[in-house]
């Protein structure tokens, strides 16, 4: 089984690319798990017809510990499983609890057994954030591959580049690795040629350029993932070739993060800031 997280800047469409993605490895047959770690629950909803889903931190306020794996996983598109983490009320406790609560539940619950047939298990998660618990796939080798979800906007960039410095620190120790970068595109000028330069500079790929289309959206009105609400869209294609290109890639590397000036130089070279 693979275990795959995908990070990224917030806003910038993980879970969107994460519930495509997913659709799209389904449709070749594979079994997947997604296991959403964002306290807002929001990250399965397209697997799931526009469904609520109940958390898992929800689910053990309510019931106790005495939660069955059909409380917490429920079937979604094409076989998949959805499960949210969840998170604390607001203002109350760390969110990046409701990940650590939710992994070691499924653990214990026999979610990743041999016997349930996962070809992967994805988690999306919250922002940029690789602290704490949010770095919780990372840092206690839940996740092996990470995808971070780019565009070719400045903070975008920075997130990246900081998001790789986590990875740097916790793949010395472990087996983590950057799988790559995903361009979800914002029209910028020369958007796909800079975060091929970035992800050289990084020591990484630029795993797929996904193009912006407002059939994303439609979709999304719709409940629903591309694939699912348009088989024969454009946009669908595009994202079965980023879940083929995820399912082929061998390339794993320790990302080797840019200093800021570095950074700011590829920003300057491709006219996204101005020499002072």
């Amino acid at each position: 089984m693979r275990k795959v997280a995908i990070y990224g800047k917030g806003g910038i469409g993980k879970s969107t690319t994460t519930q495509n993605t997913v659709a799209g490895l389904a449709e070749m047959g594979r079994k997947v798990m997604v296991v959403g770690c964002d306290p807002k629950a929001d990250s399965t909803r397209l697997l799931l017809g526009g469904l609520a889903q109940k958390s898992v931190l929800d689910t053990l306020r309510e019931e106790g510990e005495d939660v069955e794996l059909d409380d917490i996983r429920k079937p979604a598109y094409g076989g998949t499983w959805a499960v949210e983490s969840g998170g604390p009320e607001p203002g109350v406790g760390c969110a990046g609890r409701g990940i650590i609560t939710s992994i070691n539940m499924l653990e214990s619950l026999g979610a990743y057994e041999e016997s349930e047939g996962l070809d992967y298990a994805f988690y999306d998660v919250l922002g940029d954030v690789v602290c704490g618990g949010f770095a919780m796939p990372i840092r206690d080798g839940k996740a092996e591959e990470i995808y971070i979800v780019v565009s070719g906007e400045m903070m975008a960039m920075y997130a990246a580049n900081n998001i790789c410095k986590g990875i740097m620190k916790y793949a010395q120790s472990g087996s983590v690795r950057l799988g790559g970068l995903i361009c979800n595109s914002r029209n910028v000028d020369n958007e796909k040629e800079m975060i091929q330069e970035l992800a050289k500079k990084i020591g990484t790929q630029m795993v797929y350029f996904v193009p912006r289309d407002n059939d994303v959206q439609r979709a999304e009105i719709n409940r629903k993932t591309v694939i699912e609400w348009n088989p024969e869209a454009p946009q669908a294609n595009e994202y079965r070739g980023l879940a083929k290109a995820i399912d082929e890639n061998k390339m794993f590397v320790i990302p080797k993060p840019l200093e800021i000036e570095e950074l700011e130089q590829l920003l300057l070279d491709f006219g996204l800031l101005e020499s002072v």
